[in-house]
């Protein structure tokens, strides 16, 4: 591979692309190096370390996220909203594996409180479920709901963890329909006097 034009954007956008072909935790360093032609300490100068590099792939993987989300739910409210935001959200775990590992590390507050990309996932997000009628504390509820439920089903499905003989897509939208009936009938938190 070609070492002239290295930049951060590059080894990047090459760690992500490596995550998605052998798994966001197979990404090293020195494999990084490999890709480029170049030795370990040249990726140095433009990435701190390998936790550096993997919260820069997390935040672009994020961006990527939510662009596909945003486009999906774009003009939608309710269950056809809370359906497209589900469907970008599986096809994006589905299609970019390592990606979509990225996006679930633990990441520094301050950072994310940084991060556009995570505020914009904070707005569509919340403004969905806004449709609802939810307000805090039951929003944050809602967001970890659904969060658990999108995530727990995408990584079963990534390993084949789903053995009925029930097609896969009915028992996602089945899961969608359930989750847009529970959003409706949530139980809203009491507000103290305080």
């Amino acid at each position: 591979m070609v070492r002239a034009g290295l930049t951060a954007d590059r080894l990047v956008e090459a760690a992500a692309d490596l995550a998605d072909e052998v798994g966001f935790e197979s990404v090293t360093l020195s494999a990084l190096a490999r890709h480029f032609g170049v030795k370990d300490a040249s990726l140095y100068s433009h990435v701190r370390n390998l936790q550096d590099l993997r919260t820069r792939v997390a935040l672009l993987a994020g961006g990527e996220m939510i662009d596909r989300i945003a486009a999906a739910v774009a003009g939608r409210a309710g269950q056809d909203a809370l359906a497209a935001f589900a469907g970008a959200y599986r096809a994006y775990a589905l299609e970019r594996p390592g990606r979509y590992a990225a996006t679930q590390i633990r990441m520094d507050q301050a950072l994310l409180t940084e991060s556009p990309n995570f505020r914009r996932t904070a707005e569509i997000t919340y403004g969905m479920l806004r449709a609802y009628g939810l307000e805090e504390p039951d929003l944050t509820d809602a967001v970890r709901l659904l969060r658990s439920t999108f995530h727990g089903y995408c990584a079963l499905e990534a390993t084949g963890g789903f053995g009925a003989a029930r097609d896969v897509q009915a028992s996602w939208d089945r899961a969608i329909a359930a989750l847009h009936v529970a959003l409706e009938q949530w139980p809203r938190q009491e507000k103290s006097n305080d």
